[in-house]
């Protein structure tokens, strides 16, 4: 399995380190799995790091410290790591690191770290030197949002294999079969094309499931007219690639061709409309005032996009700007991966969504997902 090297993690450290001199800490603690994942290579479930200016220090347990120390023997080693092997408590053996490093300020990932674990941290480091705990928001999601040369490659190899996947996927739908039954052919044509495993539970939405937009497969029949939603991905190397396509059983109605070129047209305008200073959210108008204008807009209730990269969904979120909606970092910069994915869902009837990752480049964008957007009938 590939793993970043270690001059890449070095360079996701330095941008982590400046972001907590911007808010004056000097110790960071990450609770994330996909975070520790991205700053370390660390490929287990069970982790706390500490980064501080010079050091890095990984707690973890018996279960993971042959894979970690044996990491740091290889190309792929974490700088600065420092290993604590965890006896008992996580928490216990975190506040022992804490609490021997003499920090005054100390941030913490205010959207992972429970309340509970966050009070018992509180009250045990008020027994010792009381440093301050600081609440912060995004701060390693933030630096994921822009792919380094390492994430790019392995998200263009990713995105190549999933359009080859979908080439084969197109041709697994018949009538009479159910739709647990594709979505079991579709996860094993992923892995068998060389994916770790599928990135989310697939979906397979027909007739009037289709209008459903996050719709798990039952066990209804496909059956003649049906628009059936397939909505599937892959992990590979740890990276998530995602794409939708939208067929019909049989014969296609008037409605249908109508609804899905409409569709089909929104996702090109929102993608011809991505590049270098676009803003996200005029790039999601693009798709939804196309929508609107064909008379669909209300059938569209979702974002056109989001991030991908260790999690399937991540920054930056293509959606419509709103009075609640955080218009903070508007423009998409090259590095970026994101899916457009607009759909119209009309319930009774069915729907149709069509889905590509795109990478933002110096230059405009490219489509990683290469895969007909033809409308195709099984």
């Amino acid at each position: 399995m590939p793993f970043a090297p270690s001059a890449t993690l070095s360079q996701r450290h330095a941008a982590i380190r400046q972001s907590m001199r911007d808010k004056a800490v000097d110790a960071l603690i990450v609770i994330s799995i996909p975070n520790i994942s991205w700053l370390t290579n660390y490929v287990g479930s069970s982790a706390i790091v500490v980064l501080t200016a010079e050091t890095l220090q990984f707690i973890t347990d018996s279960r993971y410290v042959t894979a970690v120390s044996d990491m740091q023997q290889t190309a792929h080693a974490c700088p600065g790591l420092q290993l604590t092997v965890v006896d008992g408590s996580y928490d216990v053996a975190l506040a022992g690191v804490l609490t021997s490093g003499g920090f005054r300020r100390i941030g913490f990932e205010a959207a992972h770290l429970t309340v509970s674990r966050f009070n018992w941290l509180g009250k045990t480091l008020a027994s010792s030197s009381a440093p301050e705990l600081v609440a912060l928001d995004g701060v390693i999601e933030v630096a994921r949002c822009v792919k380094d040369a390492y994430e790019i490659g392995l998200l263009k190899t990713a995105g190549s294999m999933l359009a080859q996947v979908t080439l084969e996927v197109l041709r697994l739908p018949r009538r009479g079969m159910t739709e647990r039954d594709l979505a079991f052919q579709i996860d094993s044509t992923i892995r068998n094309a060389g994916f770790e495993k599928p990135a989310f539970e697939t979906i397979v939405a027909s007739g009037p499931n289709s209008a459903l937009p996050h719709a798990r497969p039952t066990e209804r029949t496909l059956d003649e007219g049906d628009l059936v939603v397939l909505d599937f991905g892959g992990v590979y190397a740890s990276y998530c690639v995602d794409i939708t396509r939208t067929v019909v059983v049989g014969s296609a109605t008037q409605r249908a061709r109508e609804v899905y070129t409409a569709v089909r047209t929104a996702h090109d305008r929102a993608v011809e409309a991505t590049a270098p200073g676009a803003s996200r959210f005029d790039i999601d108008a693009a798709a939804r005032d196309f929508l609107t204008a064909a008379g669909m807009g209300a059938a569209f209730g979702h974002g056109t996009g989001h991030g991908l990269g260790v999690e399937v969904h991540e920054e930056p979120r293509i959606s419509k700007r709103g009075p609640n909606v955080d218009t903070s970092r508007e423009a998409v910069t090259p590095g970026m991966v994101f899916t457009i994915e607009p759909g119209a869902y009309f319930p009774g009837w069915g729907g149709v969504r069509i889905e590509d990752d795109v990478l933002v480049t110096e230059s405009g964008v490219e489509v990683l997902t290469q895969a007909t957007t033809e409308l195709i009938t099984v």
